[in-house]
């Protein structure tokens, strides 16, 4: 006759557990007071990553509604450990005061608002990019993994890679890389260690493509592998 609810409640307990991985019920029923909580606690650690001046929003997720918890008296917010604070994130919520120590992960999208350079109309991919296109717009600097650009000249000239909506802020991704050097061609070599730095000349044994990594023969015959950063140079970290 004891059977079934030792089984249900054991079941509830594995549930519970299991929720560090598959979530419980809709965001909306965590208590006001928990939900500031996880917003004040997903804030202050991405301003830590934000430029100065930028405005931190967060915006919780919701939760998968087939699994429900144990009543909690008091439910601890936490930033789990290698969750980076900045786009979709996760904070851990655990059970401090309840009579299953449960544990989950609540879906958050952390935006950092700042300004950067927008395009003023939709552009097709392949179109180059005019100073008159291009202006400055608050945009979300944690909605990609890499940041849009803040000055409107780093883009002037640039070929689109793809096709752009108006308002859309360009990132280094959207662009066509830069060809700096041939192969073949001669380029300077900067080799940068801690503190120091020196300069030689050699070989593009390929393409320097920006964002590309590229090898390079030096005129003492060394091959090294360095980052096109200019029109005829190649950098190199020692």
């Amino acid at each position: 006759m004891h059977r079934a609810p030792v089984r249900r409640t054991a079941a509830a307990i594995v549930l519970a557990a299991a929720g560090g991985w598959a979530c419980p019920a809709a965001a909306e029923t965590l208590a006001p007071a928990t939900l500031q909580a996880v917003q004040a606690l997903a804030q202050g650690a991405a301003a830590a990553l934000a430029a100065s001046g930028m405005r931190i929003e967060v915006v919780p997720g919701t939760l998968d509604p087939r699994l429900k918890l144990a009543p909690c008296a008091r439910i601890e917010p936490y930033l789990p450990p290698g969750i980076r604070p900045w786009g979709r994130a996760r904070i851990g919520l655990r059970c401090r005061e309840g009579a299953v120590a449960w544990n989950v992960y609540l879906p958050v999208t952390i935006k950092a608002w700042g300004p950067g350079v927008v395009v003023g109309s939709a552009l097709p991919a392949g179109a180059v990019l005019e100073a008159g296109q291009l202006t400055l717009a608050p945009v979300d600097w944690a909605a990609e993994a890499t940041p849009p650009l803040a000055a409107a000249e780093a883009l002037v000239g640039r070929t689109l890679a793809r096709a752009l909506a108006a308002g859309e802020a360009p990132r280094i991704g959207d662009l066509k890389p830069r060809e700096w050097f041939a192969s073949g061609e001669t380029v300077e070599v900067v080799a940068r260690g801690n503190g120091y730095a020196v300069s030689t000349r050699g070989e593009a044994l390929m393409r320097g493509l920006e964002g590309r990594p590229v090898r390079v023969r030096t005129e003492g015959g060394r091959i090294v592998t360095g980052w096109p950063t200019a029109q005829g140079r190649v950098d190199v970290t020692l």
